[in-house]
């Protein structure tokens, strides 16, 4: 009796994956264009495009500036454990929540969604509380601009229609190198976030503080900008 799958005309899921992993091995050594891809890997141009692009929504793979696939941030992280990035990000979560007094999170990327890993609390008075495991859309916030701002441009353009922010505002964000909205997400809630990146560069996830506008201004002062990217950079440090 034949595979199911085959007598259905369904393509043989484990067939996929070791074409998945053929386009993983393709560009562990060196990026890849499409082309590239084709000639390393002997897959049709439509299949290697196909799984690359789906290879890159779960942040296996990642596109560098010059559009080539190269490894992503989430193989490293798996190679930590699950729980290591956030771990690392928690213990400078708490130094930059006492610093800017707001609450701070940590952000990685899924898709169209970012995914908070790691939170700080402020103890008391009014404030941004975002559970550990909230899913919150990549079209808004400051969080989304800084993860957004250092992704390839066709990802970006599919997401812009439905952002609360432009591609002028992504712009802005990869020359000063930090991010700051206001009442995006939800009304009266400011935020300011910096990105985190490993040793070749590879944006893993997004330091991020959020309170009132009242508080944390239309405008962010340099010390608290500075508060944000210092923790940036120890959780950058301590993750190569």
């Amino acid at each position: 009796m034949g595979c199911k799958y085959c007598c259905m005309g369904q393509p043989n899921p484990v067939a996929v994956l070791d074409k998945a992993v053929t386009i993983l091995r393709a560009v562990a050594d060196e990026p890849a264009t499409l082309a590239e891809l084709v000639s390393r890997t002997g897959l049709p141009r439509a299949t290697a495009h196909r799984l690359a692009v789906a290879l890159e929504g779960h942040r296996l793979v990642r596109r560098t500036q010059e559009g080539a696939w190269a490894p992503g941030p989430a193989l490293a992280e798996l190679g930590r454990g699950g729980a290591d990035l956030a771990d690392l990000a928690a213990r400078h979560l708490a130094t930059l929540r006492d610093a800017s007094g707001e609450s701070a999170q940590f952000y990685v990327r899924d898709g169209a969604t970012r995914v908070c890993v790691a939170a700080a609390e402020r103890a008391s008075g009014l404030r941004d509380t975002v559970p550990v495991g909230a899913r919150l859309p990549m079209t808004a916030g400051s969080a989304a601009h800084a993860l957004l701002a250092f992704t390839p441009a066709d990802e970006v353009t599919r997401l812009l229609p439905s952002a609360s922010f432009t591609a002028r505002t992504l712009l802005d964000v990869r020359r000063r190198g930090w991010a700051h909205s206001v009442a995006e997400r939800e009304p009266g809630v400011a935020s300011l976030s910096a990105p985190v990146r490993d040793g070749s560069g590879t944006v893993l996830g997004a330091v991020s503080i959020s309170g009132p506008v009242e508080r944390l201004g239309r405008r962010p002062s340099p010390a608290i900008v500075g508060a944000v990217l210092d923790a940036a950079a120890a959780i950058s440090r301590a993750v190569r």
